[in-house]
């Protein structure tokens, strides 16, 4: 007894008992012992964590990613806080040979497996009672963790590649039978050798990416999301805060989206290679709500032209032409449209020629009674990367017909001098195309945003070359994958915020049913967010959240 008089005095719990049931008698609660533990979990040990589970799931189109789940010792209980699934992210283009797809699907899958091991295992023991609260030290820790891994991957290449440098040093030493002297015929003079028409940039090599590293990204984003359910606020306050060091901004805005209606597919018989992707913007002045809805009338006035061809007005503009009329009178109309959904959650249609989509949407508007450039604006995404011939060293913009990066910048001027409405190209050019990268900026800066996704590189060399390792641009797709930790987005954006670059998160192609890209996208004040279309279940829920956000902020009268 006197043992435990003194075990509890020491840590005054006869003192604390005391001046609960003083504060909770007045207020005659009805659940009496719910208060009394509410009164008492202020003076618990703060969480820490005590597992992490990493497993493979797939993603929204099939493919295998990682789900990272955290447990935290919660008042001496282990208890499940909260968990999350990446986003799967190819580098391989949509028109890549089969075995190419082959090799990176297998390569995919055996990244996961690795990711897997790394969070059941390594990171498991690294992070154990740390606070989930700590973003900053865990995401360091992960860095730490991702350096030393990469650092043993380049000692083992050092090390076959010696190896390799090796065996064919004892390989040339063996004299070959079948070995003729001379026997290289020298090329003929005169004969045609197959150059490029122009020398241009050689393609930047693809940024290898660490197998495993999906495990840094999930973790940092799992403990962010569990930090948020501890402290008990939305994760995109809780993202805030990191940012504003603790500071939390009196409004906050919501993202423009950019929502994708239209995916133009690039084999025959369609034609045109140049869009890939055609996305609507609301106004400002409308709500997110109200955006979202307009959108959808558009959509579906679009799917009805698309599903009754020869109805799509021409361009004024154009019709004032000659080049125009010429062009409006031979052309055929719009393919009928297949009712297939593309991946990014949006209509596929093919079209033979640059106008075909834009003025089909400029049909749907009008016939709502909606003027483009007014009452919605449209965004292009070129991903030029994909079109590239090299051997040219040209664009192929329609089938069978190529632009040099020069001649791409006049094609851009006229596309937005004749249909002023497109507020942002994505993606125009290759990112070693700098020169062309300065001259449309200088050109059209000043009309529309002109975005590196595909053209930036990625996070962590952002993060490293302090002047943006990207052309000269108005702005970067950001997108949530790999390695990338969340103090790195925090200290990105904000790097991007100094250069009066505008941000935007982007859903990579392998989306995944979890929302947490709206938080951040919120949290970090990104100008715009890139969520694909409004079908498919795991494009939608974010939409979803990002309207449940709204209305919260509303609620709370913090909205901007």
């Amino acid at each position: 007894r006197q043992e435990a008089a003194e075990y509890y005095r020491g840590h005054g719990v006869p003192q604390r008992m005391e001046e609960a049931l003083n504060a909770l008698f007045p207020l005659r609660p009805a659940d009496l012992y719910g208060e009394l533990a509410n009164y008492f979990s202020k003076f618990s040990k703060a969480p820490v964590i005590c597992k992490l589970v990493g497993r493979k799931v797939l993603d929204g189109v099939g493919q295998p990613t990682l789900e990272v789940e955290i447990y935290c010792t919660v008042k001496n209980y282990e208890k499940r806080i909260c968990s999350t699934v990446m986003s799967s992210h190819s580098q391989i283009p949509e028109n890549a040979l089969p075995e190419t797809t082959e090799a990176d699907e297998r390569e995919r899958n055996d990244s996961v497996n690795t990711a897997v091991e790394w969070v059941n295992d390594s990171l498991n023991t690294l992070l154990r009672d740390l606070k989930p609260t700590d973003q900053y030290k865990v995401d360091e820790m992960l860095g730490e963790y991702f350096t030393k891994r990469a650092e043993e991957k380049k000692d083992i290449e050092k090390q076959e590649e010696a190896a390799s440098e090796v065996t064919l040093a004892l390989t040339s030493c063996t004299p070959s039978a079948t070995a003729v002297p001379g026997g290289k015929k020298a090329a003929k003079p005169g004969k045609k050798v197959s150059v490029a028409e122009r020398t241009i940039p050689p393609a930047e090599p693809v940024e290898s990416v660490l197998r495993g590293s999906l495990a840094i990204g999930g973790t940092s984003l799992a403990i962010a999301k569990a930090g948020a359910t501890i402290n008990r606020i939305p994760l995109y306050l809780h993202i805030a805060l990191l940012k504003h060091d603790r500071d939390l901004p009196k409004e906050m805005t919501l993202p423009l989206p950019m929502v994708t209606l239209l995916n133009c597919e690039k084999i025959p018989p369609a034609k045109l290679k140049l869009v890939k992707e055609v996305m609507l913007i609301p106004p400002v002045q409308l709500s997110l709500k109200q955006g979202i809805e307009r959108i959808l009338d558009i959509q579906k006035e679009m799917m009805r032209l698309l599903e009754s061809p020869g109805k799509v007005q021409s361009s004024p503009q154009l019709a004032d032409s000659k080049k125009g009329k010429a062009h409006n009178a031979g052309k055929k109309a719009l393919p009928r449209a297949l009712k297939r959904i593309s991946h990014l959650g949006c209509l596929i249609t093919g079209c033979n020629n640059l106008e075909q989509p834009l003025l089909l949407m400029q049909t749907a508007c009008n016939n709502l009674g909606l003027e483009l450039g007014t009452d919605m604006f449209l965004a292009i995404n070129c991903a030029a990367h994909e079109l590239m011939e090299n051997v040219k060293g040209k664009y192929e913009i329609l089938t069978g017909t190529f632009k040099s990066p020069d001649e791409m910048v006049d094609v851009y001027v006229e596309l937005i001098n004749t249909f002023p409405f497109i507020i942002a190209l994505i993606d125009p050019l290759r990112k070693e195309d700098r020169q062309q990268w300065h001259n449309i900026c200088c050109a059209l800066g000043s009309k529309c945003y002109l975005i590196a996704e595909d053209a930036a590189t990625c996070i962590s060399k952002l993060k490293t070359d302090q002047n943006i390792n990207i052309p000269t641009c108005s702005g970067v797709v950001l997108k949530y994958i790999n390695q990338t930790k969340v103090s790195d987005l925090i200290e990105l954006t904000g790097l991007l915020d100094g250069q009066r670059h505008i941000t935007i998160l982007g859903s990579p192609d392998g989306e995944s049913s979890d929302d947490s890209l709206v938080d951040l996208a919120v949290g970090l004040g990104a100008r715009f967010i890139k969520l694909g279309g409004l079908s498919r279940g795991e494009r939608v829920t974010k939409y979803n959240r990002l309207l449940a956000i709204e209305e919260e902020l509303a609620k709370n009268r913090t909205l901007r």
